[in-house]
């Protein structure tokens, strides 16, 4: 078993929470009811909604106990000492790259989204960033070659 510690935001835990609840409080009871409903109907052979609901009762499961073993590994990001001087963990950064400034937020893997602007710790720009210091200049290999970042600030 994988004791690997999760590091979420408390949005990242309220969202994580907020999915599990859903999942076992919600989604689960409506779908046992389908699969007593379509198990009522006869013949399980050629009962395609007997099927698709016992498969997503199936994933249900699995998410549901993904979810309570991340919940046991979970450790809080503690915004009050985010260091205001050097990237760490939940330090959100202004980083200039020729010439165009863009702001990330640099979070655990299980909260990164990149549409968000979120970054992973563990990713190559979030590896980069951590504990360097506004002023300072990093390189990080991208698909399309190496890309040069500045730190502006840190929050």
């Amino acid at each position: 078993m994988d004791t690997k510690k999760i590091y979420l935001t408390k949005e990242g835990l309220a969202d994580l929470k907020k999915e599990h609840e859903e999942l076992s409080k919600v989604k689960r009871p409506e779908v046992v009811t389908r699969v007593s409903d379509a198990r009522n109907q006869g013949d399980l052979s050629e009962n395609a909604e007997y099927v698709a609901a016992r498969d997503e009762l199936s994933f249900i499961d699995g998410r549901i106990d993904e979810l309570e073993e991340l919940l046991k590994q979970v450790l809080i990001i503690d915004e009050d000492k985010i260091s205001r001087t050097a990237v760490e963990l939940g330090s959100e950064v202004k980083l200039n790259s020729s010439g165009k400034e863009e702001v990330y937020r640099v979070v655990g893997e299980w909260e990164a989204d990149p549409a968000e602007k979120k970054i992973s710790h563990e990713s190559p720009l979030g590896k980069a960033l951590l504990g360097k210091k506004i002023g300072e200049s990093i390189e990080v290999e991208a698909p399309a070659g190496k890309i040069h970042y500045t730190i502006v600030s840190v929050k």
